[in-house]
């Protein structure tokens, strides 16, 4: 019988959902020969692949390896005191699920000579898989120390593969219960954004505002995230930036953009983002955000199953040419989900197609001499189209 999850918990997953995601990547394996995968994250920003099998986040830099048989539960390494190596009851302890072991060493990226100990441990984790094909996950995300330790001393004959490709297109489809907790996150978007701009006022600085949006999820059970903001005299292009650029103090008529891009129920991401006035916009601030909203459009309808992302991304830019205004350079288009940024890209280099029950946030931005155009909400893709999951106005915002 399993063990009752801990009241500690913020909203965990229901098994039913693991044991669905695992039955996927396993059928995958199976298809490509695969034993086993071994996959490390660090982060809880764009470190989910950990999350995505356990439920269980990394944070705060410290790495979270993970042996993902085809056979068997898994193997879970993470920091601990030396030499320790843990089994986990079949039917689960509280915090993990599907977890057979928990071995653990004081590592830290910060101390190169301890840049091997994770890889010494997954080496001793797939001590029972000799002769095995191994797939690596989320490859961007692992050490090239522990990638080296692990080539040159894994018990496998039938070598190493990049697995990052069939993992990520199922992550990019969201089930039913995934879906459901990226609706409550919009949700809790758009109160953060509404909080902040009832406290904004003439003398704070922006990260005091900011905090008003943050101290609002946070109650409400976001655990991380990333949120961006700037302040400026209407007439000017007000670019948000990062926690060490928001100390600039609110004057009377100011602009105020801000990009709150956390995680909600269940570690989901979304994003949202809007702009405000402490007065009224300028006549050149609603135009500009009249055409991003229409730019928006013309990507939403491309938005379909079986869309090429390089496609809509040429499209986008066609569309941003012919009417006089700055090329996307970066990223527009995004799926989410455990990773604040998560394939699909809608850019030029990606290879996945687009496809139903996908989350993707829309964010055309440009900037001039006199402004900063944008708007941010997340759209599910359906069949035949998408639905905005956000509901804060479409509009900047006067105060």
């Amino acid at each position: 019988m399993a063990v009752a999850l801990s009241e500690r918990l913020n909203t965990p997953i229901s098994t039913a959902e693991l044991e669905r995601r695992w039955a996927a990547v396993r059928k995958g394996m199976a298809e490509r020969g695969i034993d086993v995968l071994v996959m490390q994250n660090n982060n809880d920003f764009m470190g989910g692949a950990v999350k995505y099998f356990t439920d269980m986040p990394a944070t705060n830099g410290y790495p979270v390896t993970l042996i993902f048989p085809k056979d068997d539960d898994m193997t879970i390494i993470g920091q601990g005191p030396f030499n320790h190596d843990r089994p986990v009851p079949k039917e689960g302890n509280g915090m993990l699920r599907g977890v057979k072991r928990q071995l653990g060493v004081p590592s830290y990226h910060t101390a190169h000579y301890t840049g091997e100990y994770d890889a010494e441990l997954a080496v001793k984790a797939l001590a029972g898989h000799k002769g095995a094909k191994i797939g690596l996950l989320a490859v961007a995300s692992i050490p090239h120390m522990f990638v080296e330790y692990l080539k040159k001393n894994a018990p496998t004959n039938e070598g190493f593969v990049n697995a990052s490709d069939f993992v990520d297109e199922i992550r990019a489809l969201k089930s039913p219960e995934e879906l459901k907790l990226m609706r409550e996150t919009a949700k809790l978007q758009d109160e953060q954004m509404q909080a902040a701009f009832a406290a904004v006022k003439p003398g704070m600085t922006d990260q005091a505002v900011k905090a008003a949006a943050l101290h609002y999820g946070t109650v409400r059970g976001s655990e991380q995230g990333w949120y961006m903001c700037a302040s400026g005299p209407v007439g000017t292009a007000a670019v948000m930036g990062p926690p060490h650029q928001q100390a600039r103090v609110i004057k009377a008529g100011d602009q105020f953009t801000l990009l709150a891009e956390n995680a909600g129920a269940g570690g989901m991401y979304t994003e949202l983002g809007r702009t405000c006035v402490l007065g009224k916009a300028s006549q050149e601030m609603h135009d500009e955000f009249a055409f991003v909203m229409e730019a928006r459009a013309h990507t939403l309808k491309m938005l379909k199953p079986g869309a090429s992302c390089k496609d809509i991304w040429e499209s986008h830019n066609e569309f941003m040419r012919k009417h006089g205004k700055p090329e996307e350079t970066r990223l527009y288009c995004h799926s989410q989900g455990y990773d604040m940024v998560e394939r699909p890209l809608v850019r030029f280099d990606e290879t996945m197609p687009l496809q139903a029950n996908m989350c993707l946030a829309v964010h055309p931005t440009y900037v001039t001499s006199t402004t900063y155009s944008w708007a941010c909400d997340n759209f599910i893709l359906t069949e035949t189209g998408c639905e905005r999951i956000h509901a804060f106005p479409e509009k900047i915002t006067e105060l």
